[in-house]
């Protein structure tokens, strides 16, 4: 389960492509109609942050135009004169908004930001323009009512149900008035989400724990000591060693750290972000955001939040989310409850009477797996090179789909951190480019995720091919060592990897059946780290950095059988942010809550106990308050993982590289996009639905 996708509705990108160009577009890179960059990939070295907002402000003004032609002709509506024409345009505004969101994510600063403010409301007014067009609409309508009799193909038809359901979402069958309070909501929410993860990623660039003597250090490995010391040198503090609350510092400092006192620090300094009525505090923001989707629900005539959501996912339906998360949440619970009793076991044998607090359980459960297991993350390490890792990942796809990565060191970046490769098909021919960022940075979010500077679809009878980013905040190297992954940090490598498959592999005409819902996207995702941890795998790439050697099958063996170890914890800190994340949702009462009684009573409900907290706090939730993409969503990682544990025992069946099968995994879903309804595509792979139960012996609750 990753954080990281952010799903763009193309139904909000169509512009104009007319000759319409300011005496100073020259000198805007964005203002080109194609760029002339070799595979036309942005061209990084010229883009400026002053250039975003006048190439918004245009690329506004070119849809404007076209779509008033559209809405205004004469001709009766047709599909390619409606339908088509909205979807064949947008090469604009689609350059703009992906490059300025993808490296607004990756590359932000001050400026960036306050672009970002500046354009958020008129991003969506916009939109809102588009689909609250009324004469606009009534085309989309005239051919929706008569599509039994236009003859169109599958992919056509699937376009036009899309493009007029995002309409009616979209407010377009509303009265004048419900459509105004509308407007007023969407404009409001584009401001406050922004917000929102702007002070997460500012409270996470503030905190940094400097410590300054040997006794800080106990118990800390050496790798996680040198880190340290680097990391505190570039902050200033040479000498002296720096942890922060980024995850590749956090989570080693909780793991082995003896120090209990440090542990508290840290981990509070983690789980309260967003929590201390400051400039940063997220409590107001996240009490807003909620009541004004509630709001905004109603007048689309849902009843709340969640239910406006899921009726365009798979689940269809809060009950049967609710009814999903129920039947994992008490094995799992009873799974945590014995790993918290044998945890505070040991915590009494070490002379502590106390309660076992959250900040002890990573530390204790590290004891336990390294005194059951014989292994560590530190004794991992060595065998997961970066560079490693990633060869590793190339190599499974290229096993699978037959397909080839080739490094382009001459293509432009917007980092020295990122990477550049070409993707082909195995005779050669070009089917993408893959740019990978791995390392933290104060101008990065945290987490991992796939994002896109360009889809695929195809214009004018031109394929256009897309270009893809992968993105991750994993160990940096050090003077003395290499980046050296944790078999987590290895796991969700190939997890985002798999995302970059699924959008490399399109074959859909249209950018608006690219996008898929929210609980189908994480299933090419989740199904890659199979073939990270599978044994017959591991040796082709986990090799030792120092002497080359592969990983040992009694190593092996060992991450095996600990593949259930600590799934309790894993899956109740995950499925209770789901939970957290459907009870916002569900609230019919528009008045926003109180944000810390709200979340209390929310896990009280489910009788969390308190050695755990939510994945995410509600304060720093940014998967479903900084940004709509995973609102009333969350649950969508473990949905997929029913779907990918079953969808890897296909390939168990035949052989996890067997081409008959991963031809039809290709063939019927990564390349489909949403060409037909996600439970219809896995079908034609599988032959039938799901079953959860390889999910529940995969996790240990069964």
């Amino acid at each position: 389960m990753r954080p990281r996708l952010f799903i763009m509705s193309c139904f909000v990108a169509f512009v104009v492509l007319t000759s319409h160009n300011p005496a100073w577009a020259g000198e805007n890179p964005f203002f080109e109609d194609e760029w002339k960059t070799p595979f036309g990939v942005p061209p990084f070295d010229q883009i400026k942050v002053e250039h975003y907002l006048p190439a918004f402000k245009e690329a506004f003004a070119r849809q404007k135009k076209e779509i008033d032609a559209i809405a205004a002709s004469s001709e009766p509506p047709t599909f390619a004169n409606t339908v088509e024409a909205l979807e064949q345009g947008g090469r604009m505004l689609d350059r703009v908004q992906q490059a300025f969101d993808v490296l607004n994510e990756s590359m932000t600063s001050k400026e960036m930001q306050r672009v970002a403010d500046e354009a958020a409301p008129l991003r969506t007014r916009h939109a809102d323009d588009i689909v609250m067009n009324e004469t606009l609409f009534a085309r989309i309508r005239t051919l929706w009512d008569q599509r039994a009799n236009l003859g169109l193909s599958a992919e056509k038809s699937r376009l036009l149900e899309r493009i007029h359901k995002d309409f009616v979402r979209g407010g377009a069958a509303l009265d004048p008035a419900k459509k105004e309070r509308l407007r007023k909501i969407n404009e409001e929410l584009s401001v406050l989400t922004l917000r929102f993860g702007n002070n997460i990623l500012a409270e996470t660039n503030e905190f940094v724990m400097v410590l300054d003597k040997q006794d800080d250090l106990a118990g800390l490995p050496r790798t996680v000591v040198d880190a340290a010391a680097e990391a505190a040198k570039k902050r200033g503090f040479p000498g002296k060693w720096a942890f922060t609350v980024d995850q590749p510092s956090r989570l080693p400092f909780l793991q082995n750290s003896s120090r209990r006192d440090l542990r508290e620090r840290l981990f509070k300094a983690y789980v309260e972000r967003g929590n201390h009525d400051d400039e940063y505090d997220n409590k107001a923001l996240a009490s807003r955001i909620v009541a004004l989707r509630c709001e905004r629900s109603k007048l689309l005539g849902f009843p709340t939040y969640a239910a406006f959501n899921l009726d365009d996912m798979m689940a269809k339906a809060p009950e049967k989310v609710l009814e999903f998360l129920n039947r994992l949440w008490p094995a799992a619970l009873k799974v945590a409850r014995n790993e918290a009793d044998e945890y505070r076991a040991l915590m009494r044998k070490d002379g502590l009477n106390g309660p076992l607090e959250p900040w002890d359980w990573f530390y204790y459960a590290t004891k336990v797996q390294k005194e059951r297991y014989a292994l560590d993350d530190e004794l991992l390490r060595p065998y997961f090179k970066l560079e490693n890792v990633i060869e590793g990942a190339f190599g499974v796809a290229t096993k699978l789909y037959g397909i080839q990565f080739m490094e382009k060191k001459d293509l432009p970046k917007y980092h020295p951190d990122a990477r550049v490769f070409e993707v082909t098909e195995k005779n050669g021919v070009h089917i993408g480019i893959l740019y990978v960022d791995y390392f933290p940075r104060e101008s990065k979010r945290g987490g991992a995720w796939m994002n896109t500077f360009r889809s695929h679809w195809v214009v004018d009878g031109k394929e256009i091919f897309p270009v893809v980013t992968n993105n991750g905040n994993f160990t940096k190297p050090t003077e003395g060592s290499p980046s050296l992954l944790t078999l987590d940090e290895t796991t969700t490598l190939f997890h985002e990897f798999g995302h970059c498959l699924h959008f490399i592999l399109s074959k859909v005409n249209y950018r608006r059946l690219g996008s898929v819902v929210t609980d189908f996207v994480e299933l090419p995702s989740q199904i890659m780290e199979n073939w990270a941890v599978h044994p017959d795998v591991l040796p082709t790439y986990a090799k030792h950095y120092r002497t080359g050697e592969p990983i040992p099958k009694d190593l092996i063996a060992r991450i095996k059988k600990a593949e259930l170890f600590n799934q309790g914890f894993a899956t109740v800190e995950y499925l209770a942010a789901s939970f957290l994340d459907l009870d916002y949702h569900l609230l019919k009462d528009p008045r926003g809550p109180s944000i810390p009684s709200f979340e209390k009573r929310s896990m009280e409900a489910l009788q969390l106990i308190r050695e755990i907290v939510p994945r995410y706090r509600t304060t720093y939730f940014n998967h479903i308050l900084g940004s709509a993409g995973y609102a009333a969503g969350y649950y969508s990682y473990v949905w997929a993982e029913v779907l990918d544990a079953d969808a890897f025992e296909a390939f168990k069946e035949k052989g996890i590289f067997d081409q008959k099968t991963a031809e039809s995994f290709r063939r019927n879903l990564l390349e489909k996009g949403s060409i037909e309804e996600p439970m219809d595509l896995y079908k034609k792979f599988r032959g039938a639905e799901p079953k959860v139960e390889p999910l529940l012996r995969r996790r240990g609750l069964m």
